[in-house]
Formats: C-alpha cells, structure tokens, sequence
C-alpha cells in the first residue's frame, strides 16, 4: 500500500472541457509534477507519441495487462477504446520523487479516487454549458455528427458525477480557470 507521501492529482472533465490545457498549464508551473501517461488502445492521432502523449497498445495486449492486475484504473471510453492508468506509470513517477497528474475520463478518475482517498486530489473541470461544450468539439473539426452527438451525450452523463471529486472548476474562462486550479494545488502539494 502507499505510505502518505505519495500524492496523485487527478484531473477529469468531459471532453471537450479544457482538462488538457489546464493539465498543461499546471504542469508547465509546478516543477514538482510528473505527467502520468495512459495506456490506450486507439491509434496514434496528429503528432502524438508512443511513451509520451499514450502509451499506445493492442487491444489483445490490454486485455492480457488488465488479467495481470496491471492497472490502477481503466476502461472502454468509447466502443473498442480501451484507456487506463498502469500502476508501473505510477511506480516510475514516484520513484523521481515526483507527484503523477493523471489525465483521465470521469470514471476512471473515480476508481483511482477511491483506492488512494487519503493521497489524492481530485480536480473536475466543468464546461459553462453543455451548448459550450458542444461548440468547442465542433470547433476542433474531428468530430462526426454522429461521434459528437456521442461525445455530448457522455459529457451530460459526466456532469451529473461532478461532485464525487474534490474540487470542480468551471471552466469559463480558461486563465481564470488555470490560477484557481493552482492556488488548490498549492493546498494540496503543501507549497
């Protein structure tokens, strides 16, 4: 089990949110974080790199690490989209004396939550609206009609967990959103 010094920041939101760049923001201020990266079964989209952006594996290959207890948390995000947190990730992160930020959707944040309640933090970061949301994925333009009907209709079923997490951050303005995230983290890392 874990002795107390080893803290891990989750931090969730449906897609679409603004979890990413606040994650990036957060890391780019506080020396002291580590990116906890995630074990994903899709391909590999735009400039993302194995090891760096996903850890990127077969579905075979995560079904066999999922019979070997080898994650902390994971799931099928999406049909055929496996996603989850191995507990080597966690280890490695640790080991540099650092604190792993986790990246990750609702459920799986819940379920890392809930194994480490004394160590963790939760941040969830809520659109200002789910007509909001819907603009900013659309704005992307990686989306289909269908998978951002899809997408919207997962991040209405997400919002209403919001207050399982420690802290929810309503994202309407992304800088105002950054400082607050920062001055919990400052809580919470003890600075």
């Amino acid at each position: 089990m874990l002795s107390p010094q080893n803290k891990i920041l989750i931090i969730t939101a449906p897609s679409g949110a603004g979890k990413t760049s606040i994650t990036k923001h957060l890391m780019q201020r506080f020396p002291q974080l580590a990116f906890s990266v995630s074990a994903a079964t899709r391909k590999a989209r735009g400039t993302e790199k194995d090891g760096v952006d996903y850890h990127f594996i077969s579905e075979d290959t995560f079904k066999q690490k999922i019979q070997e207890n080898a994650f902390v948390e994971w799931e099928m995000v999406y049909e055929g989209k496996y996603y989850g947190t191995l507990k080597e990730e966690l280890q490695r992160i640790w080991s540099l004396n650092k604190i792993p930020v986790l990246d990750i959707d609702v459920k799986g944040a819940i379920h890392v939550q809930q194994q480490y309640p004394q160590t963790s933090l939760s941040l969830f970061i809520e659109p200002p609206s789910v007509d909001e949301l819907k603009k900013r994925l659309q704005s992307r333009g990686t989306e289909t009609e269908e998978s951002l009907a899809a997408r919207v209709n997962k991040a209405s079923y997400e919002l209403s967990f919001k207050e399982h997490f420690n802290k929810i951050i309503v994202n309407d303005d992304l800088e105002k959103a950054c400082i607050e995230a920062e001055l919990i983290l400052l809580g919470f890392i003890g600075l």
